[in-house]
C-alpha cells in the first residue's frame, strides 16, 4: 500500500499541474461577442440564443496571401478574432505563403505550440532551445511534412525552394500572440535606451540606431 506522504505528494502534483493548464470550458461554447467592452481573461459570450453557423465559419485560407513586402511572407490568421466561435476552446489556424527566399523571421508565440504541415515548397525551419545551451533545432521540409515549434520558443521558417511554398499551422490557443524578436527589441514604444541595445549586443550606437530606423 502506498505511503500517505506519496499519496499527499502525488495529490498535490495533480493540483498544480491543473492550476498550470487553461481551464476546461463549462458550457457547450462561448461564442466571442465582438461588441463587448468588458475585459477578462479571453473574449466575452454572445448570448447563446443568438449564435448561428457562421460564428463557427470563415473563409479565405485558399486565397494566397501578398507577399510582396520585405519579409516575402505572408500570414493569415484564423483565431477568435476571425472566427469568434473559438473563444474558450485553446485552438487557432493560420495559413502562411512565402515567395522564394521569404522568412517568417525569428518570434515566439507566449500562449501557443504550433505545429505546422507544408502543402507546397520546400521549408527550413528551425526553433532554439532556452538559456543556457541556445540549441538551434533545424531541417528542411517538403510538400507533406509536419514540424512542432513547443510553446514560447524562438523559431523562424524560410522558403529554401525555386518556388513559393504556403503551410497550415494549428496553434494551441485562441490567441496565441506573436512576439517578432527584431521588431520587439528595436521597435518598441516607448523605446529601450540605447545603451541597454549596446551591451545587450555589444555594438555601438550607430548600429543600434540602424537598425531601430528599419522598425
Amino acid at each position: 500500500m502506498a505511503s500517505p506522504i506519496l499519496f499527499f505528494g502525488l495529490l498535490a502534483f495533480v493540483f498544480i499541474a491543473a492550476l498550470a493548464s487553461d481551464p476546461s470550458p463549462l458550457q457547450d461554447f462561448c461564442v466571442a461577442d465582438t461588441n463587448s467592452q468588458v475585459l477578462l481573461n479571453g473574449l466575452a459570450c454572445k448570448d447563446p440564443k443568438i449564435v448561428e453557423a457562421n460564428d463557427f465559419s470563415s473563409s479565405g485560407l485558399h486565397i494566397a496571401g501578398n507577399t510582396s513586402n520585405p519579409l516575402g511572407s505572408r500570414v493569415t490568421p484564423m483565431t477568435a478574432a476571425q472566427i469568434p466561435g473559438l473563444n474558450s476552446l485553446e485552438i487557432s489556424l493560420v495559413r502562411i505563403d512565402y515567395a522564394p527566399g521569404g522568412i517568417n523571421p525569428p518570434h515566439t508565440h507566449p500562449h501557443a505550440t504550433k505545429i505546422l504541415r507544408v502543402l507546397e515548397g520546400s521549408l527550413e525551419v528551425g526553433f532554439v532551445t532556452s538559456n543556457p545551451q541556445n540549441r538551434l533545432i533545424t531541417k528542411v521540409l517538403q510538400k507533406g511534412d509536419v514540424f512542432v515549434f513547443p510553446i514560447g520558443l524562438v523559431h523562424y521558417q524560410r522558403n529554401v525552394g525555386n518556388e513559393s511554398a504556403i503551410i497550415i499551422a494549428a496553434l494551441s490557443s485562441q490567441n496565441p500572440g506573436v512576439i517578432t524578436i527584431a521588431k520587439a527589441v528595436f521597435g518598441s514604444k516607448p523605446q529601450i535606451p540605447n545603451d541597454i541595445l549596446v551591451k545587450a549586443f555589444q555594438v555601438d550606437n550607430d548600429v543600434v540606431n540602424y537598425i531601430r530606423s528599419k522598425f
